[in-house]
């Protein structure tokens, strides 16, 4: 799995224009992508996934959005899915979406 430069260039720069302090780092061939000190989202194989919990998995599901699986399809399901296209289109989505995931990973780091 990889990430073109383009495509990480989009995401940063729409992600950019929504979230304050927003930061990629590279990881496992993927990109982490943090707001503040919240890991909230991933970029793998061109395709954007955000933080969920038991509150926002349905969202995403309802759009027909998978989970990221970095064994492949019978790999395991980690807390992060698919944002859906059209999300990253349009401003005024991208940053409901974006702000909730950053909300999931505060709500587990104060678990923790």
């Amino acid at each position: 799995m990889s990430v073109s430069p383009t495509f990480r260039t989009f995401v940063l720069e729409q992600l950019g224009r929504v979230l304050p302090d927003l930061r990629a780092r590279n990881m496992f061939g993927g990109v982490g992508l943090y707001s503040g000190p919240r890991f909230f989202a991933l970029i793998d194989d061109d395709t954007l996934y955000f933080k969920v919990d038991d509150m926002t998995r349905a969202d995403f599901e309802a759009r027909g959005m998978g989970p990221f699986r970095p064994g492949g399809p019978e790999g395991e399901i980690m807390q992060y899915y698919a944002v859906p296209p059209d999300v990253m289109e349009d401003p005024d989505d991208l940053q409901r979406w974006a702000d909730r995931a950053v909300a999931v990973a505060a709500r587990k780091a104060r678990a923790r």
